[in-house]
């Protein structure tokens, strides 16, 4: 079935399916509930595999149901600890009827699509997946709003305790961490028990999780566009050496008109992309979703401070039982209290982490919101209905009439003043605890600003909200190319803005070369370096660099934390990837202390001195297979590559290798989306294909046009 190119099924009436030259499905259907019955039918034909390993994975039955290796056992682990499945059934239970009904069709559609046809992945393994349900579409959610998105900042945390643990400084750490420790007591951390990783190499590590680092999304009001209309591109930046790609094409038409764009293989939605009246993009907003608490335990208890009396308050106990393909099960018990869960067994004294994310318990709303969104018909609208949601997002949007906006979603929580959010809180004081969370309406956003545009990158927004959610943003470089770019024309085609997202030119770069290049002038092998311009199309200044920036990074985290922790923290963990404008800020501080004696402009010169004749490296990825990747043989095409590269960490168009539990994977554009309100037309490009099936027309099939800037129109029917 995922060669057809034209089918129907029938439902509350005839849905009519049909494939466009690059395979991208467009579904209609009288009833909006047939409209998703037709996208879940999509979503198993072309996505079975993906939608059933993402779902074993964050059911925590990877042992059970796929291989008993110690490595899924530690994933299983990781995911029954925080507990992402718990509660789903009940969210659904909290749906209106109708919304019920929308999801209860999108199940359908997918177990249709199963039922006809079973991987051979899936035969291979030996698992007949069970019946999708309404309550998966919730995991899905959950899975996405936590791991590689609300873990980036707990594993930043995680590490800061770590150091403090181990006895750095306070002083070097707010260095490092830009003010944000200054005044913490470190004795909090004294003889503070750390049994394991927020979240395990192995599960980041693992395919079906796909890595996050980035995105961009921008609006451009119709004061600057060659239309005079509004314009919106968008490119989520997730892990792009995968196959299949993380989202799925699709357009819908039903009773609410005409929706195209990515859809999520597990989500009954179009996430990212338009309909006739608006345009909506989406990137990670960095909000701090999630803290630690220090519990003082004892006998099964933590202590508490209530009024000047010290009680000990028992853990909820909760027991999980992992089976094991061809094994024994394997018991675990995890302690739960109002600070999330317990790393550690608090009948053994002493002082562990507890750690909570605000979205773990939600689902019901966010869904309710998005199968709301195709009645959208304003910026404004569509802007309220996302900001609903209760994962953290930046959303910008763009109407038919010429309105752009900005909303930051997610299920923020309210903190006692002067907490941070970086830094663990006492468990014993209840002034510590969250403080309920924020409405929505005080988080970030912006209505159609002077300057005509509306970019997000990832960047610190506290700004333009209320409430200043964000503890630890992104780095501001893309964001301030965007904005430069942006603001220096008035004619902005959709030509020009796909160029804009494959532009290369790197202010970090920049930034460095305005400190480096009058300590190197003088000095004439450094010639062609100092004129450089911060492109990363230059190959030469390029090496150069990254040979340079490479040696200075290991510099300051040797000076934070120790050669070890600093091996450990670049080779094996996404931190760097994620928080890389901390050590830059380090190293181009005046105090310049992590160069010691030799002083910060001395210690630079003799870095960048290291770093001539690196040799120039073309960047490239290996995409591999969810299931068999690096596994079969290179000439059965399961695996696709080498795919050549643009970019780096700073440039708009981003690609990043990021090595992380012995697999090393790619991080850039997971598809590109631009999209003129002047025409029902949206113009993407997408690394890889819309099947998973190895021998599919569509498996690789936009790889090419995507590693070359290229973009395909997706059309409204009856749209020149």
């Amino acid at each position: 079935m995922s060669r057809r190119r034209e089918w129907t099924l029938e439902g509350d009436g005839v849905i009519d399916i049909r494939r466009d030259r690059a395979g991208v499905p467009l579904v209609r259907a009288s009833t909006h509930a047939d409209v998703l019955r037709g996208l879940g039918h999509c979503h198993g034909v072309d996505r079975a595999m993906q939608l059933v390993l993402t779902r074993i994975i964050g059911q925590g039955r990877a042992a059970e149901l796929l291989d008993s290796s110690d490595e899924m056992l530690a994933i299983d682990r990781f995911f029954r600890r925080i507990n992402v499945v718990g509660g789903v059934e009940s969210q659904v239970e909290t749906m209106s009827a109708r919304h019920r009904a929308l999801l209860d069709a999108y199940a359908d559609g997918v177990n249709g699509a199963l039922g006809a046809h079973r991987p051979w992945e899936l035969r291979l393994l030996r698992h007949r997946p069970e019946p999708w349900t309404a309550a998966d579409c919730v995991l899905m959610g959950r899975m996405v709003g936590y791991v590689g998105l609300a873990q980036t900042q707990g594993e930043a945390e995680r590490w800061l305790v770590q150091l403090l643990s181990a006895g750095v400084p306070v002083s070097i750490l707010d260095e490092l961490f830009g003010g944000r420790i200054a005044g913490f007591d470190s004795t909090l951390t004294d003889g503070l028990r750390i049994e394991e990783p927020l979240v395990p190499q192995e599960v980041l590590a693992h395919p079906a999780v796909p890595a996050a680092a980035a995105s961009n999304s921008w609006a451009v009001a119709p004061s600057r566009t060659a239309t005079r209309t509004a314009m919106l591109a968008n490119d989520p930046h997730l892990e792009i050496s995968r196959l299949p790609a993380v989202w799925y094409e699709a357009q819908l038409e039903g009773p609410h008109g005409w929706l195209a764009g990515a859809s999520m293989p597990g989500a009954p939605a179009i996430l990212v992309g338009r309909n006739d009246a608006l345009a909506w993009g989406v990137t990670y907003a960095y909000a701090d979703t999630i803290d630690s608490w220090v519990q003082d335990c004892r006998d099964g208890c933590a202590r508490r401070e209530v009024d000047g009396e010290e009680r000990w308050e028992p853990f909820d106990v909760r027991e999980e039982v992992i089976r094991r393909r061809g094994g024994e099960p394997v018991r675990m018990t995890f302690y739960e209290n109002r600070h999330g869960t317990l790393d550690g067994d608090p009948h053994v004294s002493g002082r562990y982490l507890s750690t909570r994310w605000a979205g773990r318990d939600c689902g019901a709303a966010s869904l309710a919101a998005v199968l709301e969104l195709p009645r959208a018909g304003t910026a404004s609208e569509g802007g309220n209905l996302l900001s609903r949601l209760e994962w953290a997002f930046n959303w910008v949007l763009a109407d038919a009439d010429g309105s752009i906006v900005h909303r930051m979603s997610g299920r923020l929580p309210r903190r006692r003043a002067g907490a941070s959010g970086l830094l663990p809180l006492r468990g014993w004081n209840p002034a510590d605890d969250w403080q309920g969370f924020h409405a929505s309406d005080d988080l970030p956003r912006r209505l159609d600003p002077p300057e005509g545009f509306i970019a997000t990158a990832n960047e610190d927004l506290n700004a333009f909200g209320i409430a200043k959610p964000v503890s630890l943003p992104g780095s501001a470089y893309r964001a301030q190319r965007i904005a430069e770019l942006l603001g220096a024309r008035t004619d902005w085609s959709i030509e020009a803005l796909g160029r804009l997202q494959m532009d290369t030119l790197s202010t970090q770069a920049r930034r460095f070369m305005t400190v480096l290049a009058p300590l190197l002038a003088d000095d004439e092998r450094f010639a062609a370096i100092v004129r450089w311009d911060g492109s990363y199309d230059d190959p030469a200044g390029v090496a150069w660099f990254e040979a340079f920036y490479d040696a200075a990074v290991a510099a300051v985290l040797t000076w934070v934390g120790g050669p070890q922790a600093a091996r450990y923290a670049i080779a094996e963990t996404d931190l760097i990837a994620n928080f890389f404008w901390l050590v830059d800020d380090v190293l181009l501080g005046a105090s310049g202390a992590w160069a010691g004696d030799e002083g910060r402009d001395a210690a630079l010169r003799r870095l960048a001195e290291s770093a001539l004749g690196a040799a120039p490296a073309t960047l490239r990825m290996t995409m591999r297979h969810l299931v068999l990747g690096g596994r079969a043989p290179r000439w059965l095409g399961f695996d696709h590559g080498p795919v050549r590269l643009r970019g780096g960490r700073a440039t708009v168009h981003q690609a990043q290798l990021v090595r992380i539990g012995g697999r090393e994977l790619t991080v850039g554009p997971s598809i590109r989306l631009v999209t003129d309100l002047a025409q029902n037309i949206i113009w993407t490009s997408l690394p890889g294909g819309p099947s998973d099936r190895r021998w599919s027309r569509w498996y690789t099939s936009g790889v090419r046009d995507w590693a070359n800037g290229r973009l395909k129109a997706i059309r409204r029917p009856g749209t020149r």
